[in-house]
């Protein structure tokens, strides 16, 4: 613990530096700025590539922010996540949560569990099978969805809730992409992917699985049957090793082996096997790796690259004699410049996994038939920021497997018009294809990071197909790309929406109710810093973490169980209590308690809301700045009177 991060002051002694001339606006202890109630949105928002109203769901599971009637408050809270993001559960589990990473708690103590409170919600979703919200009336409209991963589902759900209806084209025999292929199952429970999907499908999604655009059904022909066409291939092809030798027939990619094993074909892997690479794709390689063993061959086809090529299925029964695997992680770079997430490196350690790091592949050795038989390496030395090879000091790390998860790329047989150049395919701003403005595109193919920054994409997209299939021009999009937070939209569900403006000209707006008075929206623009907070409002608070199972390298040999098990109801609105509300008011009472003119009052239950808790008295306020400086989420700013 940080000792110095839990004593925050507004301000410091000795600060005598003036403000900028706008700012000196006192006269002793008064001033003509009266404050104002400025809605912003928080960082962790702002860092998610989804854009999931984080703050949002936090509130509700804490209980600021009310259900409606006698809902659930975690029904409602799904209903708020699933308006961004429909894959919860598995986000909850599987995100590396860059959310987390900007969390303006982080100068307090540590981060709000973000992700693990998601998955509470996820799992309650599931396991009181709620729905997402309903698909619009129907438009008439028809989009194509090439692609079944997150950012087609994803993009079909959005579309559905506009009325149009969407077919799904997927080349493999189940729906899921990276999420089923590409991810081990043990991470990514199979019951929890299926009915997160399904909910997708309930609201009248068509699929037409086994079918590959470009081959079986040319791009050309979709654009004829359907209004818009949406590309989310995903980037399921693996790079080969870039070295001499990397063509070896037992050198393969980390997605081919990862497929294998999630659809069942891999059931035991190689002795001693290399893994080049440092992301995550590659931790999974090695935990699976680690998690399979090895058996003895004894037929030329049970050998593990030919199960990946699909050659064969193992016989299960062989799985019995299984043997611990020797696995091996060679990366170029330092260890802490590997990609992969702290945690995920930290679990494959404890599970036996050697990490060797700042080590180059120079060529594949390989043996008289033809196979590899070791990886030769290079050192390299990263002082300088650059990477400089020791020459000499080569040397030999045997193995019977290579697998390199070291690239990704799309499949793009039959739509070579659509490749960059790099098996990927370009987007503009609004994720249209280059060129096409009648094609989008997200996800992997555009390019390879985050599941949750395919969901975003897929959201976006879908607002794009919507403007372009109703024949209105391409709207920009806001600096801060979120889905934000709406006060009129909970004015109107709570039944205080403001009455009808005439549109004439008039006074006394504060006393009107056809508008919402002393209130700024500034979230499409800006995102709340963590030195506008009042932070020594927030006291120590240890994070509630999830508990995992203890995995050890004597134990991790076929255990295919989750490691990391989900919080309680308690543990969740503990968690979720954490939450500072950044850029939005959660009712601590201190601009009432600290107003030296009782000018701050607490609006009537009868009238108040998420956002409309307090109300100022301009009549009595002096413009002291009280308010602002305690207000720990910065929600109030100095501004009325300028």
């Amino acid at each position: 613990m940080n000792e110095k991060l839990l004593t925050k002051r507004r301000y410091k002694d000795g600060d005598h530096t003036p403000l900028a001339w706008q700012e000196e606006i006192f006269v002793a202890d008064t001033s003509h700025k009266c404050p104002t109630y400025v809605h912003r949105t928080p960082p962790c928002q702002g860092s998610c590539p989804a854009g999931e109203d984080i703050r949002g769901w936090l509130n509700i599971a804490r209980g600021i922010e009310k259900p409606p009637g006698d809902m659930p408050w975690q029904e409602y809270a799904f209903s708020r996540v699933a308006d961004s993001n429909p894959f919860p559960a598995i986000m909850g589990r599987v995100c590396p949560a860059p959310c987390e990473d900007g969390c303006n708690r982080n100068e307090v103590e540590d981060h709000v569990g973000i992700n693990s409170v998601e998955q509470f919600i996820g799992d309650y979703a599931l396991e009181h099978k709620l729905k997402l919200h309903p698909a619009g009336e129907d438009t008439g409209k028809k989009v194509a969805i090439i692609g079944s991963g997150v950012a087609g589902l994803t993009c079909a759900y959005q579309l559905r809730r506009m009325g149009h209806a969407c077919t799904v084209f997927e080349a493999h025999d189940e729906l899921g992409g990276m999420l089923r292929y590409g991810i081990p199952g043990y991470r990514v429970p199979r019951e929890a992917l299926d009915g997160e999907i399904q909910r997708i499908l309930d609201l009248g999604v068509e699929v037409c699985t086994n079918t590959k655009i470009g081959v079986d059904i040319s791009l050309e022909d979709l654009h004829k049957k359907f209004d818009g066409v949406f590309v989310g291939l995903g980037a399921q092809s693996g790079s080969a090793l870039p070295v001499p030798g990397g063509d070896a027939p037992n050198c393969i990619s980390g997605i081919s082996f990862l497929e294998a094993f999630n659809d069942g074909r891999l059931q035991h892997s190689a002795e001693r096997v290399l893994v080049i690479g440092g992301g995550d794709t590659a931790m999974d390689v090695a935990a699976v790796a680690r998690r399979l063993g090895h058996i003895k061959h004894h037929r030329e086809h049970d050998r593990p690259e030919n199960v990946v090529l699909g050659y064969v299925e193992h016989d299960v029964a062989t799985v019995a004699h299984r043997q611990g695997a020797e696995v091996t992680i060679v990366y170029r770079r330092p260890v802490e410049k590997m990609p992969a997430t702290k945690m995920e490196i930290e679990h494959v350690t404890q599970e036996g996994v050697l990490i060797r790091d700042s080590l180059a592949p120079v060529e594949v050795v390989l043996g008289d038939d033809g196979r590899a038989t070791a990886l030769r390496v290079i050192e390299a030395d990263w002082s300088t920021g650059k990477m400089v090879v020791k020459e000499g000091s080569e040397i030999d790390i045997e193995c019977d497997l290579i697998v390199a998860a070291v690239g990704q790329a799309g499949d793009l047989v039959g739509l070579e018009s659509l490749d960059n150049g790099w098996g990927l395919i370009d987007a503009d701003g609004l994720y249209r294809v280059k060129d096409h403005t009648n094609l989008f595109v997200g996800g992997d193919i555009v390019k390879p990071h985050l599941l949750t920054t395919a969901i975003g994409h897929g959201s976006i997209a879908a607002q794009g197909i919507d403007r372009y299939i109703s024949g209105a021009d391409p709207s920009r999009r806001p600096k801060v790309d979120v889905h934000h937070f709406s006060l009129l939209e909970k004015l109107r569900e709570t039944d205080h929406a403001p009455s009808e403006y005439q549109h004439i000209q008039t006074s006394g707006t504060d006393k009107a109710n056809f508008a919402i008075h002393n209130y700024e929206d500034r979230s499409f623009a800006e995102i709340v810093p963590s030195d506008q907070l009042f932070l020594a409002h927030f006291p120590y608070d240890a994070r509630h973490k999830r508990s995992e199972s203890t995995i050890t390298a004597d134990s991790v040999l076929g255990f295919f169980g989750e490691r990391i098990e989900g919080l309680s109801e308690d543990e969740a609105r503990a968690e979720a209590d954490r939450c500072m509300s950044c850029g939005m008011c959660f009712e601590c009472d201190n601009c009432v308690i600290y107003c030296p003119q009782d000018a701050i009052f607490r609006v009537k239950k009868s009238e108040s809301t998420m956002g409309r808790y307090v109300d100022t008295d301009y009549a009595k306020c002096i413009g002291c700045h009280i308010c602002e400086d305690v207000c720990p989420s910065g929600y109030i700013r100095m501004g009325l009177g300028e």
